[in-house]
């Protein structure tokens, strides 16, 4: 999610996410230069961003479960990630941005490779989720990707997709909401005049 008038933003995303009913929530593209972390009513935010106007990640978190974080960990103004332990449990939640088009491909592949660091060091007695805009359309088309992607998508595929399901293979996660088919409308999450994108739910 993409924050521009930063503190009015704030207020605005914790009443959808109050009523929602969602403990913690990963955004992106904060657009601030520095590592913070601030009260927003009744949610604590850790955020992080290097350059002012780019990138930047975030983590909210309700106040049932901010003072279950017991780690936070701010790698670059793309990936950060928290711990908690909650009723003997210990889950990590990593919040990824990708680079999107136009970058080199040495920044993406720096990415990646920090972000496949990252997962590798959550010990497997651990819970991960993890919350990210990937920047990538993996479309209808499963290819070679069968054990990860069921093909019930729409679209096309764009540059990021290989990467992505790479990422999928390489963690034994599965793009879940692409196992039944269903009508476009119910898979598309954003539509506009221009373009029609769906979010992705991976899983192990």
């Amino acid at each position: 999610m993409a924050i521009g008038n930063l503190q009015s933003k704030f207020i605005e995303l914790v009443k959808i996410l109050r009523k929602r009913r969602i403990s913690i929530a990963c955004v992106q593209k904060t657009k601030r230069v520095g590592t913070n972390v601030r009260d927003v009513d009744e949610y604590k935010l850790w955020y992080l961003g290097s350059v002012k106007h780019r990138n930047g990640v975030g983590i909210f978190v309700d106040e049932e479960l901010r003072g279950q974080v017991v780690e936070v960990k701010q790698v670059n103004d793309r990936l950060m990630s928290i711990r908690l332990v909650i009723g003997g449990s210990t889950l990590v939640v990593i919040n990824a941005y990708t680079p999107q088009s136009g970058l080199d491909e040495e920044k993406k592949r720096n990415f990646w490779e920090t972000l496949d660091e990252v997962v590798r060091g959550v010990p497997s007695t651990e819970m991960l989720f993890i919350g990210h805009n990937f920047n990538g359309h993996i479309g209808s088309l499963s290819k070679s990707y069968d054990d990860v992607h069921s093909s019930f998508d729409f679209g096309d595929q764009n540059e990021r997709e290989v990467s992505l399901l790479d990422f999928a293979r390489d963690f034994g996660l599965r793009v879940e909401n692409l196992s039944f088919p269903n009508r476009e409308k119910i898979l598309i999450t954003f539509c506009s005049l221009v373009t029609k994108t769906q979010i992705d739910f991976f899983s192990p």
